[in-house]
């Protein structure tokens, strides 16, 4: 079926949908498009200057083309934003013609057919008109406001990395031979500020902080946001080292995220398949403390109280209807009570373990899925932050972690850090200049307390955990 001029006109669905036919009118047993639309913007103020503003938007359109045999399927793919009847053309024809010329694999293919599904995209509610609504001006005043609220809150902060403002509203379209059309809409706003502080020595230190949400409605004031990233960098000033050790170590929600996601990236089906995880052969096995439960949702949903006394539902930052193969987002227990229970799998890697996908395909307009998980998050304790650190006579509170020292085939752990060392149940004075190592295997076995401070403010959420027996390397 030819694609008609009328066609590059309309809607990105209806030209997924010929780009499909068309493939398999060339030959092709099976065939993919997948079609986005987004419209993003990002300013840079710094010292209440804008130092840079982009505003842009894109349609570009991928399609995956399969030929399949005895031996296994010949695939291929490719990808364009030239909408016009010869990129179309060009792509399809291209596809087709590698997919002849590539060697078959037999794990390689569509799902199939009553694998498909979606969950309905207007009850996950990803996207909010308000967003788009926000005039620029606006946006790059609420990044004034941020900087400015910064570097009114202390005189020992006079300069700053800058203050951004992103937003972006994007749609997301996948088609394919066995029958599966679906879509969504997603929307994105937020905020964030770097300040600068500096002591009488002329030392120097940075922190940020930020607010990032679907709705314009769930944003902090600027002001709320520039003070805490203030605070954040004030304490830093006057970090020392400290003597080598091994002491009980804290992570707080913000770098806890990091430490514990290794959790899912042992997980992934594609490093378990190549034996290159410390996680191959332990499905079903204790691979953590039995303290521990990581859960990966793409389908979670918010309730959000408003300050006019209304609420308002949002979906997570890592929620949609559908994952990169076309199945529907679900619910995974990964790990539960320390137990690897699931795998992170799409289609491909499910095939290769004779298992089943867990719905965790990521897909981008050219290539293979890939494996990405929806919104994680550690089953939170019962402590609050201040009790999980009131019993340390020494230790350290992790403000920020540096490098990729995570080796996650033996689980070797050693990244650069800074932070607060904790004396007498307490947080005394701000350290840098200093390594924290472990092993994963030994580190997830002794979370000795988890927090009750829980809170989404990406795709992924832990709280604060504390960790027996680190070694901390300093002066």
């Amino acid at each position: 079926m030819a694609i008609t001029t009328e066609a590059h006109s309309a809607d990105l669905l209806l030209l997924a949908e010929e780009a499909v036919e068309r493939a398999l009118s060339l030959g092709a047993t099976d065939a993919e498009a997948v079609a986005i639309e987004s419209e993003e913007f990002g300013v840079n103020v710094r010292l209440g200057q804008v130092e840079q503003l982009t505003e842009s938007g894109s349609r570009a359109i991928g399609l995956r083309v399969f030929f399949a045999d005895d031996a296994g399927s010949r695939t291929a793919s490719t990808s364009t934003s030239d909408l016009s009847q010869q990129g179309l053309t060009h792509i399809i024809e291209s596809a087709v013609a590698l997919a002849r010329v590539t060697g078959p694999d037999p794990f390689a293919g569509l799902p199939e057919r009553e694998s498909f599904g979606s969950n309905d995209p207007f009850a996950q509610h990803l996207y909010f008109n308000d967003v788009d609504a926000i005039p620029a001006a606006e946006r790059i005043e609420m990044a004034r406001r941020c900087e400015a609220a910064a570097l009114s809150f202390d005189t020992r902060i006079q300069n700053s990395s800058g203050a951004d403002f992103d937003a972006s509203s994007s749609r997301r379209i996948m088609v394919n031979s066995r029958g599966f059309s679906g879509e969504y809409r997603r929307s994105y706003c937020g905020f964030s500020v770097t300040p600068i502080a500096q002591d009488a020595s002329g030392a120097m230190q940075r922190d940020f902080w930020y607010s990032s949400a679907r709705t314009a409605k769930l944003l902090d004031s600027p002001e709320v946001v520039g003070r805490i990233a203030a605070e954040r960098t004030l304490r830093r000033l006057g970090a020392r080292r400290v003597a080598t050790q091994r002491c009980p170590v804290v992570f707080p929600a913000e770098t806890a995220r990091g430490l514990m996601g290794n959790l899912l990236a042992a997980a992934d089906g594609d490093s378990i398949y190549r034996n290159a995880s410390m996680f191959s052969g332990k499905l079903g096995e204790q691979v953590a403390g039995d303290n521990i439960t990581m859960i990966d949702d793409g389908t979670m949903v918010f309730d959000h109280a408003l300050a006019d006394g209304t609420s308002i539902r949002v979906g997570g930052f890592g929620t949609a209807p559908f994952d990169g193969d076309g199945l529907p987002t679900r619910r995974t227990v990964v790990i539960e009570r320390g137990v690897l229970k699931s795998l992170m799998l799409n289609t491909y890697t499910a095939r290769k373990l004779s298992m089943q996908s867990t719905g965790k395909a990521s897909r981008g307009l050219a290539g293979a899925p890939g494996i990405g998980g929806g919104n994680y998050f550690l089953e939170p304790g019962a402590a609050t932050p201040e009790q999980i650190i009131a019993d340390i006579p020494n230790g350290l509170y992790v403000l920020q972690t540096m490098g990729h020292g995570v080796n996650l085939v033996t689980g070797d752990y050693s990244v650069g850090a800074s932070g607060l060392w904790i004396e007498n149940g307490e947080l005394a004075y701000p350290v840098e200049q200093i390594t924290i190592a472990g092993n994963l295997k030994d580190i997830f076995r002794n979370v000795v307390a988890i927090g009750n401070d829980l809170e989404f403010r990406g795709s992924g959420a832990v709280p604060t955990v504390r960790v027996e027996g680190m070694t901390i390397a300093g002066s």
